[in-house]
């Protein structure tokens, strides 16, 4: 859209007659074109960041995963692998960052560099969280696809360091160790207790379980 403007000057000589000038000057607005897909940009990333605060909700784990050279058919194929706890969402670095600064999850910074996919892990399982995507990376031989890292309880963790999450204790396998403790001398029972701060909220969570089914089967 463009607007014109005019000017008009004056010049007086003694040896001529006077004469009047115009001069017309046209600005040009951008194209409102333009103005609507600046705001759409803007309002879909305002999305992306809410989506990825509504996804730190009651998340376990976040990893990042290099998805460049994957086609979207590929990401379908992995979202339907995942189970309901675990959710991929494809998102800049930017804009995740921007949703987890000032939260624990800031401490994945080391690993928002390149193109990442990134997974919300919603289960204390983590092995089994982390699986699926094994899996098909394996299927699918995207060696290049490998995790970039990964955030759990506060600490960050290096994609050669993910042999320690993976094989992380389930829930059933903590429940065995520590009932067993339970019926073991007391220096089992300290050990049991000095474990990483995951399995001692198990240790105590199958405590009072157990409690509580003893109470029930003497009523």
């Amino acid at each position: 859209m463009e607007t014109s403007l005019s000017f008009r000057s004056t010049t007086t000589s003694p040896f001529t007659t006077t004469t009047t000038t115009t001069k017309t000057l046209t600005l040009r607005r951008p194209p409102r074109t333009l103005t609507i897909r600046s705001a759409i940009s803007r309002a879909k990333k305002e999305q992306t960041i809410e989506t990825v605060k509504q996804q730190l909700e009651n998340c376990h784990l976040i990893a990042g995963i290099r998805y460049k050279g994957l086609t979207v058919k590929q990401l379908q194929d992995l979202r339907r692998s995942l189970p309901d706890s675990v959710k991929l969402v494809v998102a800049k670095n930017t804009l995740v960052y921007k949703a987890v600064e000032g939260t624990p999850w800031e401490a994945l910074k080391p690993c928002m560099t390149g193109m990442n996919a990134w997974l919300f892990v919603h289960t204390e399982e983590i092995p089994a969280a982390l699986k699926p995507y094994r899996a098909f990376q394996k299927e699918r031989k995207l060696e290049d696809n490998d995790f970039s890292g990964a955030v759990f309880e506060g600490s960050f963790y290096a994609p050669e360091e993910f042999k320690k999450l993976e094989s992380l204790p389930s829930r059933a396998e903590v429940y065995g160790k520590v009932l067993g403790a339970l019926q073991s001398p007391a220096g089992a029972i300290l050990g049991a207790l000095q474990a990483p701060a995951r399995d001692l909220v198990l240790v105590l969570n199958a405590y009072v379980k157990k409690l509580e089914e003893e109470e029930a089967a003497a009523r």
